[in-house]
């Protein structure tokens, strides 16, 4: 971890601050050409990557009812309890999220509202590289199914009996074991097995979040996340606390971004320390630490504030609810010491799919929102329609749209 200031690195500050969500150039001819094989040929160049990518051995895609089910027994007990536990958190966290209908009389004669309906079918994208991620099965199907999406589609390269075993747990009934810029293909374009949906969440690789780029004026999709990031601000805390919060967001990838902010100069050095000394055993960490973990020294709390908005951070940890009300763009917070980014990781209930890139500037994390569609209702009485046919037909005519004040004209009988 190296240790800065806000003063005199300036160059590094302003690097971080203007990053992007992941750097695709290395692999986006690649994707383009899987993107566009199995958009053209379907099943039969899905089949070819996914032999080629994801081992997949006979011609089918599609994980059997019975290998779902057949894996929550298999899984420990104390698996299913966390699975379970988790589980229901999401889904009341979910439901609290979820937008609600409306209609209201703004006047006499005029009525205005907003309809919730669902998305007709989303694919979930659960990666499954270093380590099997049960929990983001969790996060990505259970918004899906508390909007009523009817049609929920896993993808999942080689996936876990963990894995499997969440999906069993949520009643997942259409998982295909495959993954990649050919899982996104197909989800976006459709084969003759694998029909198309209309929204792709959940994170991935580069491979995968190019794909998304590449689909995205086809099929809708969440986000374009990069490698995880974690941002601490303290001037007080205890060292080994805010080390265990860097080293665990840091172990997700090597790319992994981890940044402590303090005007306090001797906490900062502490903390390299630990994250230091907490890291040895984890290879992964080490090399994500070396290479992008920074504690910054700022000149005042209110400047270590100021470069926490700027960083837009996927997570971030604050001391208190004072710092917690100058918090402008994250992806999600967490308050006080015993509050680990680990927890919403897993089990607390906020969705871990997070904003990464400085993306939190523009956009929340994935939650019950983007699984529904908000449809504006209008209704008018002759009478309501008369207290504002003037102002209607004055805009239509500015905008030399003589048909649109026609059709106001012609219902007040002129």
């Amino acid at each position: 971890m190296k240790l800065i200031t806000s003063k005199r690195d300036t160059a590094v500050l302003k690097r971080l601050s203007n990053r992007g969500a992941v750097d695709l150039a290395r692999v986006e001819k690649t994707v383009a050409k899987i993107v566009g094989d199995v958009r053209k040929k379907g099943d039969a160049a899905l089949l070819r990557y996914s032999r080629k990518f994801d081992g997949v051995a006979g011609t089918s895609f599609r994980v059997s009812q019975s290998e779902i089910d057949g894996s929550w027994r298999q899984v420990s007990s104390e698996l299913r309890a966390a699975l379970e536990t988790a589980a229901e958190n999401i889904r009341r966290f979910a439901d609290w999220q979820k937008p609600l209908e409306w209609m209201r009389d703004v006047q006499s004669g005029v009525r205005l509202g907003q309809m919730i309906r669902p998305l007709e079918s989303v694919g979930c994208y659960v990666p499954g590289g270093r380590h099997p991620l049960p929990s983001t099965l969790l996060m990505t199907v259970i918004p899906a199914q508390i909007a009523g999406v009817p049609r929920i589609a896993v993808v999942s390269p080689r996936p876990a009996p963990e894995t499997l075993a969440a999906a069993s747990l949520l009643g997942v009934r259409e998982f295909y074991g495959i993954g990649g810029a050919q899982a996104i293909a197909a989800l976006a374009y459709g084969t003759r097995t694998i029909p198309r949906v209309n929204k792709i969440v959940g994170p991935g690789n580069a491979f995968v979040t190019a794909a998304k780029k590449l689909v995205a004026f086809d099929c809708s999709i969440d986000m374009l996340a990069g490698p995880t990031e974690v941002v601490i601000v303290a001037d007080v805390g205890n060292p080994a606390f805010i080390a265990a919060d860097l080293v665990a967001q840091a172990e997700h990838d090597p790319d992994a971004l981890a940044i402590f902010i303090t005007s306090n100069e001797k906490l900062a050095k502490q903390v390299a320390g630990e994250t230091e000394r907490q890291s040895v055993a984890n290879h992964i960490a080490r090399q994500s630490l070396k290479k992008n973990g920074y504690a910054i020294v700022t000149s005042s709390p209110d400047e270590s504030m100021i470069i926490a908005n700027q960083l837009a951070p996927e997570h971030i940890t604050v001391s208190s609810q004072r710092e917690l009300s100058e918090i402008q763009s994250a992806g999600s917070v967490f308050v006080g010491d015993y509050s680990p980014q680990a927890a919403g990781d897993y089990a607390s209930g906020p969705n871990h799919v997070l904003p990464t890139g400085g993306s939190a500037r523009f956009r929340a994390g994935l939650s019950v929102n983007d699984f529904v569609k908000l449809i504006t209702v209008q209704e008018f009485t002759a009478k309501g329609l008369q207290t504002i046919a003037r102002e209607v037909s004055t805009l239509a005519q500015a905008e030399g749209l003589v048909a649109h004040a026609q059709s106001i004209a012609v219902r007040m009988g002129a």
